[in-house]
């Protein structure tokens, strides 16, 4: 996942799409697929289960060459060690701790990405540690996140004086085209994708669209 780089005076870019997987795994390699299909992903977090290790080794198995033979990064959600047994892209961290203690393991060759930044502060640090991208807005662990306003200020403030790229979390489709234009170098989408009434490709066609409408200002 590099950088789009800082564009020429007048120049807008368009932001790249980052999948995050469901959790339930029941019809998930279907879906996937389908979503994967829909639109241009330059990454997929794929969540595990609560299972055991080798439980979990198996769901990366089975869902991860299908994401790596499109060219997408397959990165695990928190589990860096199992990323580089399973031969996966690297791996996403919620926040400081967990960037620093996973780091070891997954440079130079993996992709360790940091979310769950609370303070502005926090975002700066993962990127001095060596985080190869900082993410804004995703839900905690009980499923809460900043305003919509709090996070298009942060993604703004980020793009505006770093190089490093930052992810912009979309709760909701009504989410996405403000976050490209906020400046996000990726709109990572999940869960309203898959639960569509449409069907998941069609919601992620629908979200490249507003992706590609939408102006974003470095």
């Amino acid at each position: 996942m590099a950088s789009r780089g800082k564009p020429t005076e007048g120049r807008r870019l368009v932001p790249r799409l980052y999948l995050v997987t469901p959790e339930e795994s029941a019809g998930a390699g279907d879906m996937l697929a389908q979503t994967i299909g829909a639109a241009d992903f330059a990454a997929v977090v794929l969540r595990l289960p609560p299972a055991l290790e080798y439980a979990k080794l198996d769901h990366v198995k089975a869902f991860g060459p299908g994401v790596q033979e499109k060219g997408i990064a397959l990165l695990l959600d928190g589990d860096a060690q199992l990323a580089v047994r399973a031969g996966a892209d690297g791996a996403h961290l919620s926040g400081v701790e967990a960037l620093k203690a996973a780091l070891p393991s997954l440079k130079p060759d993996r992709i360790a990405g940091c979310g769950r930044l609370a303070t502005r502060h926090d975002a700066m640090i993962a990127g001095e540690l060596g985080a190869d991208y900082v993410m804004f807005g995703e839900p905690d662990s009980a499923g809460r996140r900043p305003s919509l306003q709090a996070i298009l200020e942060r993604v703004t403030w980020w793009a505006e004086l770093f190089e490093l790229p930052c992810v912009g979390f979309a709760g909701a489709l009504d989410e996405v085209e403000p976050l490209a234009r906020a400046g996000a170098d990726f709109v990572a989408v999940g869960d309203f994708v898959f639960a569509d009434a449409r069907g998941c490709a069609a919601a992620a066609a629908e979200v490249a669209r507003r992706i590609a409408d939408a102006e974003a200002p470095r």
